[in-house]
Protein backbone atom coordinates (compact mmCIF):
# COMPACT_ATOMS: atom_id res chain seq x y z
CA UNK A 1 0.00 0.00 0.00
CA UNK A 2 1.14 3.51 -0.74
CA UNK A 3 1.76 5.58 2.38
CA UNK A 4 -0.21 8.79 2.45
CA UNK A 5 -1.27 11.52 4.82
CA UNK A 6 -4.43 13.52 5.29
CA UNK A 7 -3.36 16.20 2.82
CA UNK A 8 -4.95 16.19 -0.64
CA UNK A 9 -2.50 14.67 -3.14
CA UNK A 10 -3.47 16.99 -5.97
CA UNK A 11 -5.68 20.01 -6.67
CA UNK A 12 -9.00 19.32 -8.32
CA UNK A 13 -11.97 21.02 -9.91
CA UNK A 14 -13.77 23.83 -8.08
CA UNK A 15 -15.56 22.70 -4.97
CA UNK A 16 -19.26 23.17 -4.37
CA UNK A 17 -19.86 26.77 -3.38
CA UNK A 18 -20.78 27.64 0.18
CA UNK A 19 -22.70 30.51 1.73
CA UNK A 20 -22.47 30.37 5.47
CA UNK A 21 -26.04 31.57 5.93
CA UNK A 22 -27.34 28.77 3.69
CA UNK A 23 -25.52 25.89 5.33
CA UNK A 24 -28.19 25.52 8.02
CA UNK A 25 -31.08 24.87 5.61
CA UNK A 26 -28.90 22.54 3.53
CA UNK A 27 -27.90 20.56 6.63
CA UNK A 28 -31.57 20.38 7.63
CA UNK A 29 -32.42 18.95 4.20
CA UNK A 30 -29.58 16.42 4.48
CA UNK A 31 -30.77 15.33 7.93
CA UNK A 32 -34.38 15.02 6.75
CA UNK A 33 -33.47 12.89 3.73
CA UNK A 34 -31.12 10.78 5.84
CA UNK A 35 -33.94 10.37 8.35
CA UNK A 36 -36.27 9.10 5.63
CA UNK A 37 -33.72 6.50 4.57
CA UNK A 38 -32.98 5.49 8.15
CA UNK A 39 -36.64 5.19 9.18
CA UNK A 40 -37.45 3.16 6.07
CA UNK A 41 -34.85 0.59 7.11
CA UNK A 42 -36.76 -0.15 10.36
CA UNK A 43 -40.36 0.99 9.92
CA UNK A 44 -41.51 -2.23 8.22
CA UNK A 45 -40.48 -4.54 11.06
CA UNK A 46 -43.57 -4.03 13.26
CA UNK A 47 -45.99 -3.92 10.32
CA UNK A 48 -44.96 -7.17 8.64
CA UNK A 49 -47.81 -9.25 10.18
CA UNK A 50 -50.41 -6.76 8.93
CA UNK A 51 -48.87 -6.58 5.46
CA UNK A 52 -48.68 -10.36 5.17
CA UNK A 53 -52.30 -10.70 6.32
CA UNK A 54 -53.34 -8.28 3.57
CA UNK A 55 -51.08 -9.33 0.68
CA UNK A 56 -50.09 -12.88 1.56
CA UNK A 57 -46.65 -14.18 0.55
CA UNK A 58 -45.31 -14.91 4.01
CA UNK A 59 -42.41 -16.97 2.61
CA UNK A 60 -41.24 -13.99 0.56
CA UNK A 61 -41.50 -11.19 3.13
CA UNK A 62 -37.78 -11.31 4.14
CA UNK A 63 -37.05 -9.99 0.67
CA UNK A 64 -38.72 -6.73 1.66
CA UNK A 65 -35.58 -6.12 3.70
CA UNK A 66 -32.99 -7.96 1.59
CA UNK A 67 -33.87 -6.27 -1.71
CA UNK A 68 -33.70 -2.83 -0.09
CA UNK A 69 -30.24 -3.61 1.35
CA UNK A 70 -29.04 -5.04 -1.96
CA UNK A 71 -30.12 -2.20 -4.22
CA UNK A 72 -28.89 0.41 -1.76
CA UNK A 73 -25.47 -1.12 -1.24
CA UNK A 74 -24.54 -2.01 -4.81
CA UNK A 75 -25.44 1.40 -6.26
CA UNK A 76 -23.52 3.52 -3.75
CA UNK A 77 -20.17 3.41 -5.65
CA UNK A 78 -21.90 4.23 -8.95
CA UNK A 79 -23.72 7.29 -7.61
CA UNK A 80 -20.58 8.44 -5.81
CA UNK A 81 -18.52 8.41 -9.00
CA UNK A 82 -21.25 10.21 -10.95
CA UNK A 83 -21.36 12.88 -8.23
CA UNK A 84 -17.65 13.56 -8.71
CA UNK A 85 -18.38 14.09 -12.40
CA UNK A 86 -21.61 16.09 -12.59
CA UNK A 87 -21.94 17.36 -9.03
CA UNK A 88 -23.71 16.27 -5.85
CA UNK A 89 -26.96 18.19 -6.31
CA UNK A 90 -28.36 16.36 -9.36
CA UNK A 91 -27.41 12.97 -7.89
CA UNK A 92 -29.12 13.49 -4.53
CA UNK A 93 -32.21 14.96 -6.23
CA UNK A 94 -32.45 11.92 -8.51
CA UNK A 95 -32.06 9.72 -5.43
CA UNK A 96 -34.86 11.53 -3.61
CA UNK A 97 -37.10 11.27 -6.70
CA UNK A 98 -36.51 7.51 -7.01
CA UNK A 99 -37.06 6.98 -3.30
CA UNK A 100 -40.34 8.91 -3.37
CA UNK A 101 -41.48 7.11 -6.53
CA UNK A 102 -40.83 3.77 -4.86
CA UNK A 103 -42.68 4.96 -1.75
CA UNK A 104 -45.70 6.08 -3.78
CA UNK A 105 -45.91 2.80 -5.69
CA UNK A 106 -45.31 0.68 -2.58
CA UNK A 107 -48.37 2.16 -0.94
CA UNK A 108 -50.50 0.96 -3.86
CA UNK A 109 -48.96 -2.54 -4.02
CA UNK A 110 -51.52 -5.33 -4.32
CA UNK A 111 -49.16 -8.30 -3.99
CA UNK A 112 -46.00 -9.21 -2.10
CA UNK A 113 -44.06 -9.47 -5.39
CA UNK A 114 -45.07 -5.92 -6.35
CA UNK A 115 -44.18 -4.58 -2.92
CA UNK A 116 -40.76 -6.21 -3.14
CA UNK A 117 -40.19 -4.63 -6.56
CA UNK A 118 -41.17 -1.19 -5.29
CA UNK A 119 -38.89 -1.63 -2.28
CA UNK A 120 -36.10 -2.19 -4.79
CA UNK A 121 -36.93 1.19 -6.36
CA UNK A 122 -36.73 2.76 -2.90
CA UNK A 123 -33.31 1.15 -2.44
CA UNK A 124 -32.11 2.59 -5.75
CA UNK A 125 -32.95 6.04 -4.40
CA UNK A 126 -31.43 5.37 -0.99
CA UNK A 127 -28.18 4.35 -2.67
CA UNK A 128 -27.83 7.94 -3.91
CA UNK A 129 -29.10 9.77 -0.83
CA UNK A 130 -26.90 8.06 1.78
CA UNK A 131 -23.45 8.85 0.33
CA UNK A 132 -24.47 12.25 -1.04
CA UNK A 133 -25.63 13.51 2.36
CA UNK A 134 -22.24 12.72 3.88
CA UNK A 135 -20.32 13.97 0.83
CA UNK A 136 -22.17 17.30 0.72
CA UNK A 137 -21.50 17.73 4.44
CA UNK A 138 -17.83 17.22 3.63
CA UNK A 139 -18.05 19.89 0.93
CA UNK A 140 -19.71 22.63 2.95
CA UNK A 141 -18.18 22.10 6.40
CA UNK A 142 -14.57 22.36 7.47
CA UNK A 143 -12.55 19.48 8.85
CA UNK A 144 -12.98 20.92 12.33
CA UNK A 145 -16.77 21.11 11.97
CA UNK A 146 -17.46 17.80 10.28
CA UNK A 147 -17.43 15.64 13.40
CA UNK A 148 -20.28 17.69 14.89
CA UNK A 149 -22.23 17.32 11.64
CA UNK A 150 -21.50 13.59 11.67
CA UNK A 151 -22.89 13.57 15.19
CA UNK A 152 -26.11 15.18 13.96
CA UNK A 153 -26.42 12.57 11.20
CA UNK A 154 -25.68 9.76 13.66
CA UNK A 155 -28.38 11.18 15.93
CA UNK A 156 -30.82 10.93 13.03
CA UNK A 157 -30.02 7.23 12.67
CA UNK A 158 -30.35 6.79 16.44
CA UNK A 159 -33.76 8.43 16.45
CA UNK A 160 -34.86 6.35 13.47
CA UNK A 161 -34.11 3.11 15.32
CA UNK A 162 -36.84 4.09 17.81
CA UNK A 163 -39.18 6.14 15.61
CA UNK A 164 -39.28 3.64 12.73
CA UNK A 165 -40.75 0.61 14.51
CA UNK A 166 -43.08 2.85 16.54
CA UNK A 167 -44.49 4.56 13.45
CA UNK A 168 -44.81 1.23 11.66
CA UNK A 169 -46.89 -0.19 14.49
CA UNK A 170 -49.07 2.92 14.76
CA UNK A 171 -49.79 3.11 11.02
CA UNK A 172 -50.50 -0.61 10.77
CA UNK A 173 -52.84 -0.60 13.77
CA UNK A 174 -54.69 2.70 13.48
CA UNK A 175 -54.47 3.79 9.82
CA UNK A 176 -53.29 1.57 6.99
CA UNK A 177 -49.90 0.02 6.29
CA UNK A 178 -49.71 2.03 3.05
CA UNK A 179 -49.02 5.14 5.14
CA UNK A 180 -45.67 3.59 6.10
CA UNK A 181 -44.62 4.57 2.58
CA UNK A 182 -46.85 7.55 1.81
CA UNK A 183 -45.64 9.50 4.84
CA UNK A 184 -42.32 9.89 2.99
CA UNK A 185 -43.85 11.98 0.20
CA UNK A 186 -44.46 15.40 1.83
CA UNK A 187 -41.30 15.16 3.92
CA UNK A 188 -39.13 14.17 0.96
CA UNK A 189 -40.58 16.89 -1.25
CA UNK A 190 -39.83 19.51 1.43
CA UNK A 191 -36.22 18.33 1.68
CA UNK A 192 -35.85 18.38 -2.11
CA UNK A 193 -37.23 21.94 -2.23
CA UNK A 194 -34.65 23.07 0.34
CA UNK A 195 -31.83 21.53 -1.71
CA UNK A 196 -33.10 23.05 -4.95
CA UNK A 197 -33.40 26.54 -3.50
CA UNK A 198 -30.56 26.67 -0.97
CA UNK A 199 -27.79 24.36 -2.15
CA UNK A 200 -25.67 25.91 -4.92
CA UNK A 201 -22.58 24.38 -6.46
CA UNK A 202 -20.50 25.26 -9.48
CA UNK A 203 -18.96 22.32 -11.26
CA UNK A 204 -16.45 22.50 -14.09
CA UNK A 205 -18.14 21.02 -17.13
CA UNK A 206 -16.01 18.89 -19.43
CA UNK A 207 -16.41 15.81 -21.57
CA UNK A 208 -16.30 12.52 -19.68
CA UNK A 209 -15.97 8.91 -20.72
CA UNK A 210 -18.42 7.13 -18.47
CA UNK A 211 -17.26 3.71 -17.34
CA UNK A 212 -20.51 1.87 -18.09
CA UNK A 213 -18.87 -1.55 -18.30
CA UNK A 214 -17.12 -1.14 -14.96
CA UNK A 215 -20.31 0.08 -13.34
CA UNK A 216 -22.30 -2.89 -14.64
CA UNK A 217 -19.64 -5.38 -13.51
CA UNK A 218 -19.33 -3.82 -10.06
CA UNK A 219 -23.08 -3.67 -9.52
CA UNK A 220 -23.79 -7.22 -10.69
CA UNK A 221 -20.74 -8.71 -8.94
CA UNK A 222 -21.51 -6.95 -5.66
CA UNK A 223 -25.17 -8.00 -5.91
CA UNK A 224 -24.16 -11.64 -6.42
CA UNK A 225 -21.79 -11.50 -3.44
CA UNK A 226 -24.29 -9.80 -1.15
CA UNK A 227 -27.01 -12.21 -2.25
CA UNK A 228 -24.76 -15.17 -1.43
CA UNK A 229 -23.86 -13.74 1.98
CA UNK A 230 -27.37 -12.68 2.98
CA UNK A 231 -29.23 -15.77 1.81
CA UNK A 232 -26.56 -18.37 2.54
CA UNK A 233 -27.70 -20.58 5.40
CA UNK A 234 -31.18 -19.03 5.20
CA UNK A 235 -32.86 -19.40 1.80
CA UNK A 236 -30.38 -22.12 0.83
CA UNK A 237 -27.60 -24.18 2.37
CA UNK A 238 -24.01 -22.96 2.16
CA UNK A 239 -22.99 -26.00 0.10
CA UNK A 240 -26.00 -25.84 -2.22
CA UNK A 241 -25.73 -25.21 -5.95
CA UNK A 242 -27.38 -21.79 -5.53
CA UNK A 243 -24.86 -20.69 -2.91
CA UNK A 244 -21.81 -21.97 -4.80
CA UNK A 245 -23.13 -20.50 -8.05
CA UNK A 246 -23.62 -17.06 -6.47
CA UNK A 247 -20.10 -17.02 -5.04
CA UNK A 248 -18.57 -18.19 -8.33
CA UNK A 249 -20.52 -15.57 -10.29
CA UNK A 250 -19.42 -12.86 -7.83
CA UNK A 251 -15.76 -13.91 -8.13
CA UNK A 252 -15.86 -13.92 -11.94
CA UNK A 253 -17.70 -10.61 -12.22
CA UNK A 254 -15.57 -8.78 -9.64
CA UNK A 255 -12.36 -10.24 -11.07
CA UNK A 256 -13.35 -8.97 -14.52
CA UNK A 257 -14.23 -5.62 -12.93
CA UNK A 258 -10.69 -5.25 -11.54
CA UNK A 259 -9.22 -6.03 -14.96
CA UNK A 260 -11.48 -3.48 -16.65
CA UNK A 261 -10.76 -0.75 -14.09
CA UNK A 262 -7.00 -0.94 -14.72
CA UNK A 263 -7.64 0.18 -18.32
CA UNK A 264 -10.63 2.52 -17.92
CA UNK A 265 -9.83 6.23 -18.52
CA UNK A 266 -12.24 7.24 -15.74
CA UNK A 267 -12.87 4.12 -13.61
CA UNK A 268 -16.10 4.03 -11.62
CA UNK A 269 -14.16 2.82 -8.57
CA UNK A 270 -10.47 3.72 -9.00
CA UNK A 271 -8.20 1.03 -7.60
CA UNK A 272 -6.12 3.67 -5.81
CA UNK A 273 -8.99 3.91 -3.34
CA UNK A 274 -7.73 0.65 -1.84
CA UNK A 275 -4.03 0.90 -2.70
CA UNK A 276 -3.38 4.02 -0.62
CA UNK A 277 -2.58 3.16 2.95
CA UNK A 278 -4.95 5.65 4.55
CA UNK A 279 -7.91 4.76 2.35
CA UNK A 280 -7.23 1.03 2.61
CA UNK A 281 -7.06 1.08 6.41
CA UNK A 282 -10.16 3.26 6.76
CA UNK A 283 -12.02 0.84 4.47
CA UNK A 284 -10.99 -2.04 6.74
CA UNK A 285 -12.20 -0.02 9.72
CA UNK A 286 -15.55 0.51 7.98
CA UNK A 287 -15.84 -3.26 7.43
CA UNK A 288 -15.17 -3.80 11.14
CA UNK A 289 -17.83 -1.26 12.10
CA UNK A 290 -20.34 -3.04 9.87
CA UNK A 291 -19.60 -6.47 11.34
CA UNK A 292 -19.65 -5.19 14.93
CA UNK A 293 -22.95 -3.37 14.47
CA UNK A 294 -24.57 -6.41 12.90
CA UNK A 295 -23.42 -8.72 15.69
CA UNK A 296 -24.72 -6.47 18.45
CA UNK A 297 -28.00 -5.32 16.91
CA UNK A 298 -29.00 -8.78 15.68
CA UNK A 299 -28.41 -10.84 18.79
CA UNK A 300 -28.71 -8.55 21.83
CA UNK A 301 -32.55 -8.35 21.78
CA UNK A 302 -33.00 -12.13 21.39
CA UNK A 303 -30.39 -12.74 24.10
CA UNK A 304 -32.26 -10.55 26.56
CA UNK A 305 -35.67 -11.97 25.71
CA UNK A 306 -34.50 -15.60 25.85
CA UNK A 307 -32.26 -15.30 28.93
CA UNK A 308 -34.14 -12.77 31.06
CA UNK A 309 -37.65 -13.01 29.64
CA UNK A 310 -37.84 -9.24 29.13
CA UNK A 311 -40.30 -7.70 26.69
CA UNK A 312 -39.31 -6.73 23.13
CA UNK A 313 -39.71 -3.08 24.16
CA UNK A 314 -37.22 -3.46 27.03
CA UNK A 315 -34.70 -5.29 24.86
CA UNK A 316 -35.07 -2.62 22.17
CA UNK A 317 -34.43 0.15 24.68
CA UNK A 318 -31.29 -1.64 25.90
CA UNK A 319 -30.04 -1.81 22.33
CA UNK A 320 -30.97 1.86 21.79
CA UNK A 321 -28.23 2.71 24.29
CA UNK A 322 -25.75 1.96 21.48
CA UNK A 323 -27.40 4.47 19.17
CA UNK A 324 -27.38 6.98 22.01
CA UNK A 325 -23.66 6.67 22.69
CA UNK A 326 -22.67 6.93 19.02
CA UNK A 327 -23.86 10.51 18.28
CA UNK A 328 -22.56 11.75 21.62
CA UNK A 329 -19.00 10.69 20.87
CA UNK A 330 -19.20 11.47 17.13
CA UNK A 331 -20.20 15.05 17.83
CA UNK A 332 -17.24 15.50 20.19
CA UNK A 333 -14.67 13.68 18.05
CA UNK A 334 -13.59 16.89 16.33
CA UNK A 335 -12.21 18.32 19.56
CA UNK A 336 -10.14 15.19 19.96
CA UNK A 337 -8.74 14.73 16.45
CA UNK A 338 -7.87 18.42 16.18
CA UNK A 339 -5.59 17.89 19.19
CA UNK A 340 -4.14 14.42 18.65
CA UNK A 341 -4.92 13.52 15.03
CA UNK A 342 -7.23 11.11 13.25
CA UNK A 343 -5.26 7.94 13.85
CA UNK A 344 -5.01 8.27 17.62
CA UNK A 345 -8.65 9.29 17.92
CA UNK A 346 -9.77 6.26 15.89
CA UNK A 347 -7.50 4.00 17.93
CA UNK A 348 -8.98 5.30 21.19
CA UNK A 349 -12.48 4.68 19.87
CA UNK A 350 -11.61 1.13 18.84
CA UNK A 351 -10.15 0.46 22.30
CA UNK A 352 -13.36 1.71 23.93
CA UNK A 353 -15.39 -0.57 21.63
CA UNK A 354 -13.21 -3.52 22.67
CA UNK A 355 -14.00 -2.78 26.33
CA UNK A 356 -17.72 -2.58 25.55
CA UNK A 357 -17.69 -5.85 23.61
CA UNK A 358 -15.75 -7.59 26.38
CA UNK A 359 -18.26 -6.34 28.93
CA UNK A 360 -21.10 -7.59 26.73
CA UNK A 361 -19.50 -11.04 26.49
CA UNK A 362 -19.16 -11.12 30.27
CA UNK A 363 -22.93 -10.67 30.67
CA UNK A 364 -23.52 -14.25 29.51
CA UNK A 365 -22.45 -15.59 32.90
CA UNK A 366 -24.59 -13.12 34.87
CA UNK A 367 -27.26 -11.75 32.49
CA UNK A 368 -28.41 -8.27 33.45
CA UNK A 369 -30.54 -5.83 31.49
CA UNK A 370 -28.69 -2.85 32.98
CA UNK A 371 -25.25 -4.32 32.25
CA UNK A 372 -26.20 -5.11 28.65
CA UNK A 373 -27.50 -1.55 28.19
CA UNK A 374 -24.31 -0.06 29.66
CA UNK A 375 -22.17 -2.34 27.45
CA UNK A 376 -24.09 -1.27 24.36
CA UNK A 377 -23.68 2.37 25.35
CA UNK A 378 -19.91 1.92 25.68
CA UNK A 379 -19.73 0.20 22.28
CA UNK A 380 -21.67 3.12 20.81
CA UNK A 381 -19.26 5.61 22.37
CA UNK A 382 -16.36 3.73 20.86
CA UNK A 383 -17.88 3.49 17.40
CA UNK A 384 -18.61 7.22 17.38
CA UNK A 385 -14.88 7.85 17.84
CA UNK A 386 -14.09 5.26 15.16
CA UNK A 387 -16.55 5.85 12.33
CA UNK A 388 -16.59 9.65 12.15
CA UNK A 389 -12.82 10.41 12.40
CA UNK A 390 -11.82 7.60 10.02
CA UNK A 391 -14.35 8.73 7.40
CA UNK A 392 -13.36 12.38 7.78
CA UNK A 393 -9.68 11.42 7.46
CA UNK A 394 -10.46 9.64 4.19
CA UNK A 395 -12.46 12.61 2.89
CA UNK A 396 -9.78 15.09 3.90
CA UNK A 397 -7.07 13.18 2.01
CA UNK A 398 -8.54 14.01 -1.41
CA UNK A 399 -9.92 16.98 -3.32
CA UNK A 400 -13.50 17.75 -4.33
CA UNK A 401 -13.29 15.66 -7.48
CA UNK A 402 -12.55 12.45 -5.56
CA UNK A 403 -14.44 13.03 -2.32
CA UNK A 404 -17.62 11.40 -3.58
CA UNK A 405 -15.96 8.18 -4.67
CA UNK A 406 -13.92 7.98 -1.44
CA UNK A 407 -17.03 8.51 0.69
CA UNK A 408 -18.98 5.97 -1.36
CA UNK A 409 -16.19 3.39 -1.11
CA UNK A 410 -16.12 3.78 2.68
CA UNK A 411 -19.90 3.33 2.97
CA UNK A 412 -19.80 0.39 0.56
CA UNK A 413 -17.15 -1.24 2.77
CA UNK A 414 -19.42 -0.87 5.81
CA UNK A 415 -22.32 -2.42 3.88
CA UNK A 416 -20.14 -5.36 2.91
CA UNK A 417 -19.07 -5.67 6.54
CA UNK A 418 -22.70 -5.88 7.58
CA UNK A 419 -23.34 -8.61 5.01
CA UNK A 420 -20.27 -10.53 6.11
CA UNK A 421 -21.44 -10.12 9.71
CA UNK A 422 -24.86 -11.58 8.86
CA UNK A 423 -23.26 -14.58 7.18
CA UNK A 424 -20.40 -15.32 9.57
CA UNK A 425 -22.21 -14.73 12.84
CA UNK A 426 -25.32 -16.49 11.59
CA UNK A 427 -23.23 -19.53 10.67
CA UNK A 428 -21.61 -19.46 14.11
CA UNK A 429 -24.99 -19.38 15.87
CA UNK A 430 -26.42 -22.11 13.66
CA UNK A 431 -23.45 -24.36 14.33
CA UNK A 432 -23.99 -24.06 18.09
CA UNK A 433 -27.79 -24.17 18.10
CA UNK A 434 -28.03 -27.09 15.60
CA UNK A 435 -31.58 -26.15 14.69
CA UNK A 436 -32.82 -25.58 18.26
CA UNK A 437 -35.11 -22.66 19.10
CA UNK A 438 -33.53 -19.97 21.33
CA UNK A 439 -36.52 -19.96 23.68
CA UNK A 440 -36.71 -23.74 23.78
CA UNK A 441 -33.00 -24.22 24.49
CA UNK A 442 -31.90 -21.12 26.46
CA UNK A 443 -28.68 -22.71 27.74
CA UNK A 444 -27.53 -23.51 24.22
CA UNK A 445 -28.49 -20.05 23.01
CA UNK A 446 -26.53 -18.59 25.90
CA UNK A 447 -23.46 -20.34 24.49
CA UNK A 448 -24.26 -19.08 21.01
CA UNK A 449 -24.76 -15.49 22.18
CA UNK A 450 -21.53 -15.65 24.16
CA UNK A 451 -19.70 -16.81 21.03
CA UNK A 452 -21.21 -13.93 19.04
CA UNK A 453 -20.23 -11.35 21.65
CA UNK A 454 -16.70 -12.75 21.91
CA UNK A 455 -16.47 -12.61 18.11
CA UNK A 456 -17.62 -8.98 18.28
CA UNK A 457 -14.79 -8.29 20.71
CA UNK A 458 -12.30 -9.89 18.32
CA UNK A 459 -13.64 -7.77 15.45
CA UNK A 460 -13.31 -4.65 17.62
CA UNK A 461 -9.72 -5.65 18.39
CA UNK A 462 -8.95 -6.16 14.68
CA UNK A 463 -10.50 -2.74 14.02
CA UNK A 464 -8.06 -1.31 16.55
CA UNK A 465 -5.21 -3.00 14.65
CA UNK A 466 -6.43 -1.40 11.42
CA UNK A 467 -6.59 1.98 13.19
CA UNK A 468 -3.03 1.54 14.40
CA UNK A 469 -1.98 0.82 10.80
CA UNK A 470 -3.31 4.18 9.59
CA UNK A 471 -0.46 6.45 8.45
CA UNK A 472 0.80 9.02 10.90
CA UNK A 473 -1.42 12.01 10.24
CA UNK A 474 -0.97 15.67 10.88
CA UNK A 475 -3.37 17.40 13.21
CA UNK A 476 -6.13 19.01 11.19
CA UNK A 477 -6.66 22.75 11.56
CA UNK A 478 -9.99 24.40 10.76
CA UNK A 479 -9.89 26.12 7.38
CA UNK A 480 -11.87 29.35 6.89
CA UNK A 481 -15.36 29.09 5.45
CA UNK A 482 -15.88 31.38 2.43
CA UNK A 483 -18.33 34.13 3.34
CA UNK A 484 -19.84 34.31 -0.13
CA UNK A 485 -19.61 32.67 -3.54
CA UNK A 486 -15.89 32.07 -3.85
CA UNK A 487 -14.10 28.94 -4.89
CA UNK A 488 -12.58 26.95 -2.08
CA UNK A 489 -9.39 25.18 -3.16
CA UNK A 490 -9.45 21.41 -2.88
CA UNK A 491 -6.16 21.45 -1.03
CA UNK A 492 -7.59 23.45 1.88
CA UNK A 493 -9.00 20.38 3.55
CA UNK A 494 -6.31 19.92 6.17
CA UNK A 495 -3.32 22.04 7.08
CA UNK A 496 -0.06 20.20 7.47
CA UNK A 497 0.76 21.10 11.05
CA UNK A 498 1.81 18.48 13.54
Amino acid sequence: MQDDTTTSPRPDRPVGLRRDRERGPVLLALMVTTGLIAVEATILATAVPTIVADLGGFASFPWLFSVYLLTTAVTVPIYSKVADTVGRKPVILVGIALFLLGSLLAGFATSMAALIAFRAVQGLGAGAVQPMAITIAGDIYSVAERSKVQGYIAAVWASASVIGPTLGGLFAEYLDWSWIFWVNLPIGLAAAWLLVTRFHERVERREHRIDWVGGLLLTSGSAALLLALIEGGNAWAWDSAASIGAFVAAALLLGTFVAVETRAPEPVLPLWVLSRRLLGTTALIAVGVGVLLMGVTTYVPTFLEAELGVSPLASGLALAALTLGWPISASQAGRVYLRIGFRRTTLIGAAVAVVGAASLAATSTTPSLALVAVSCFVIGLGLGFVAAPSLIAAQASVGWGDRGVVTGANMFARSMGSAVGVAALGALVNAIMRGADPFGAPARFNDAATAVFVAAGVVALLTAVAAAAMPRDHVARPEPIPADDVEAPATAEAARAS
